[in-house]
């Protein structure tokens, strides 16, 4: 074997059933699936955002992972005494993976950035503080964003004693 995916085959499939496959797309031809769940708007919670899955592991580290499946049965197919035979008929898997991976990688980067910016903003507190709790936290973005309401709790909504009797309507908000 070559590679070593962290996934098995049946795992990756179960995640492929979640999404949404792709027709042919000559300038995306790489990518097999996209997420069919749609990302909230930015005006929405950010707890509704995390709970929909927009901050969720980028589906593109699935795709890349399942082309190191594929490698690794075409490498066993061929056998070790032809690495020349492996090479040529690899060569669009391997190129198909460096582009997920570079899809996934971007994916993330951008995803990370952008909800450290959204919880930093919540909780006013700084970035490199979000950054500490994430390095320590051990549960889900989920549970890192309760447990930062329990213990930053600037972010709730307060409308002023002429306006309380719309506060119901706010509290869903936060």
């Amino acid at each position: 074997m070559i590679y070593n995916p962290p996934l098995t085959e049946a795992q990756l499939q179960k995640k492929f059933n979640k999404l949404r496959k792709l027709t042919y797309n000559r300038f995306f031809w790489w990518r097999m699936y996209d997420n069919p769940k749609k990302p909230l708007p930015i005006q929405s919670p950010l707890l509704s955002r995390i709970k929909n899955g927009d901050y969720d592991y980028s589906h593109f580290g699935y795709q890349a992972m399942w082309c190191e499946h594929e490698m690794n049965r075409l490498y066993v197919s061929i056998g070790p005494e032809d690495m020349g035979r492996f090479v040529e008929e690899s060569s669009l898997l391997r190129t198909r993976r460096k582009r997920l991976l570079e899809d996934y990688n971007k994916d993330e980067k951008d995803k990370l950035q952008q909800v450290t910016k959204e919880l930093a903003n919540a909780f006013r507190i700084t970035k490199e503080e979000i950054t500490s709790h994430m390095e320590e936290f051990g549960g889900t973005l989920e549970d890192l964003y309760i447990h930062l309401e329990q213990k930053y709790p600037f972010n709730q909504f307060y409308l002023p004693k002429s306006l309380k009797h719309l506060q119901h309507r706010y509290e869903n908000f936060t």
